[in-house]
């Protein structure tokens, strides 16, 4: 299964390979975000060491169960043939209302097919007021006139 944009990574194919990613994980769909992920995909997230697509499922289904509304934009930082460095910030709620917003980076390894190899994350969570999101759209992708990461000055 081919994934492209395929590596050597440019400018371009790196900014669209970060807008797929942010646009299938705004889905909050696990086994759809699990199929750009080769069959045994290592990801280290926090804390978290996970292995193949069964694992990133079943993270990501504990994952959208706690955190609610979730909303994400993220952004190329830099690349290099099979690599992708990005930053993201996305915001969401906890059971009890409270809201946060979470900033990271992430550093992405490709296979020849487009697939992603390994994911490793660092993530700090911020506590914000409901007065202090910026990431306002209708559940689901982020609409093309909705402002980016470095124009919200995140």
């Amino acid at each position: 299964m081919s994934r492209p944009p395929l590596p050597p990574f440019d400018a371009d194919t790196a900014a669209r390979k970060a807008r797929m990613a942010e646009d299938a994980w705004n889905s909050r769909d696990p086994v759809k975000v699990s199929l750009a992920y080769t069959l045994d995909s290592r990801w280290r997230n926090r804390a978290e060491f996970l292995q193949g697509r069964a694992d990133i499922v079943a993270f990501l289904q504990r994952k959208w169960a706690r955190e609610l509304d979730y909303r994400l934009i993220k952004e190329a930082w830099a690349w290099a043939g099979d690599r992708i460095a990005v930053r993201f910030a996305y915001e969401w709620r906890d059971d009890s209302g409270h809201w946060f917003r979470s900033y990271g980076n992430e550093n992405w390894q490709f296979d020849a097919e487009g697939l992603m190899a390994q994911r490793h994350a660092s993530i700090n969570d911020l506590p914000i007021a409901d007065s202090e999101r910026r990431l306002h759209w209708p559940l689901g992708r982020r609409p093309d006139d909705h402002p980016g990461l470095s124009d919200l000055g995140l």
